[in-house]
């Protein structure tokens, strides 16, 4: 295999931007990707946005004279006028915040992301437009410096650590790619190795694993903003593909907010379970799929958008015939940093994703 520069030339990124042309001619059709070889749980699948809500679908009754359900509906009440102090005096506030208001009178943390589930659905809002925010998780490094709502000036510039994932960003330069890491172990390696300064300009982000709502976000505006191409690299397994789905094609649970999170652009860069068969990954590297496991991958290939993409089929029906899936670390049997200095480069520089 060849192996990238340092400080990669211009035509490093060849495929690259023909890859990214492909994707804004696929804009230009509407938005559709280029040919390839409770209430809020009744959702439907389009391949430009993803996972959203039907027009007509069940819905949730709670009555304020009824005994079963006052409770609910006095807590609603309670957040929505929390809610309208929030816009009325232009402040924000985490869900953490609001369920510290009274505790004892919410009882656990879920009651209140429900309900404030529930009022962005009903009023067919995003959160933020509720002037909530979530607490972040993820952490981003590379060719990114950004300007936060109080103005303070941020720069991502890729060394040996990551900033937080912010709830808003303004000001944010360009890159020529953004790579979407599925584990911090995965995300702070790559650091380690100084892969962003050698594949610069790019992007790293990690939502450590299931991605919070500010990474998702993120991986939205950075799309919308610069339409680069997006990559994950996550896990051969059907965790790592679920992962993978919940940035590109979105949640049944946040299908009402599809629009302000999906990004299917996103491409799977890796790992790939073909190539794990194609670099000779040792049998004893392999980990044997679970009935869970298995279980959450016959659950994917039922779904509607595996359809639109022949070649992920592909590789989930190679994972399931051979009842065996892999970490990222498994390629460490080459050398300790292949990932970062072959393999990785290698995919980019010579188009290796579906």
């Amino acid at each position: 295999m060849a192996f990238a520069p340092m400080g990669p030339e211009a035509s490093f990124f060849d495929v690259l931007d023909r890859h990214r042309e492909s994707l804004l001619a696929a804009l230009r059709r509407g938005g559709r990707e280029p040919p390839t070889g409770g209430s809020r749980l009744a959702s439907r699948f389009e391949d430009s946005v993803g996972l959203q809500m039907v027009s007509h679908c069940t819905t949730r009754k709670i009555k304020s004279d009824s005994p079963k359900s006052a409770q609910k509906f006095s807590l609603i009440l309670k957040i929505l006028s929390m809610i309208y102090k929030l816009v009325q005096s232009n402040t924000y506030a985490t869900k953490r915040d609001i369920y510290y208001t009274d505790s004892q009178l919410f009882g656990n943390q879920t009651v209140v992301d429900n309900i404030i589930n529930d009022i962005s659905c009903m009023l067919k809002v995003s959160r933020r437009s509720l002037h909530i925010l979530s607490t972040s998780k993820g952490l981003i490094a590379g060719n990114l410096r950004y300007i936060e709502e109080d103005g303070t000036k941020v720069n991502c510039t890729c060394g040996a650590t990551a900033v937080a994932v912010p709830s808003n960003i303004q000001g944010i330069r360009n890159a020529k790619f953004v790579l979407i890491v599925e584990k911090d172990a995965t995300f702070q390696r790559l650091l380690d190795d100084n892969f962003c300064n050698k594949l610069s300009p790019c992007i790293m982000i990690t939502g450590k694993g299931v991605p919070d709502l500010n990474t998702r976000l993120l991986v939205k505006k950075l799309w919308d903003t610069f339409h680069v191409p997006v990559f994950t690299l996550v896990d051969a397994d059907p965790h790592g593909i679920e992962i993978m789905c919940i940035y590109k094609y979105g949640s049944m649970s946040m299908s009402f907010e599809a629009h302000h999170l999906t990004v299917p652009a996103i491409r799977w860069l890796g790992l790939l379970p073909s190539d794990l068969k194609r670099l000779n990954v040792p049998k004893d590297s392999l980990i044997p799929l679970t009935k869970r496991d298995q279980m959450k991958l016959d659950s994917i290939l039922r779904r509607p958008y595996v359809t639109c993409q022949p070649f992920w089929r592909k590789e989930m029906e190679i994972m399931a015939d051979s009842k065996m899936k892999a970490e990222i670390q498994a390629l460490t049997f080459l050398s300790s940093d292949y990932l970062s200095r072959v393999y990785l480069p290698n995919k980019l520089k010579f188009g290796g994703w579906i």
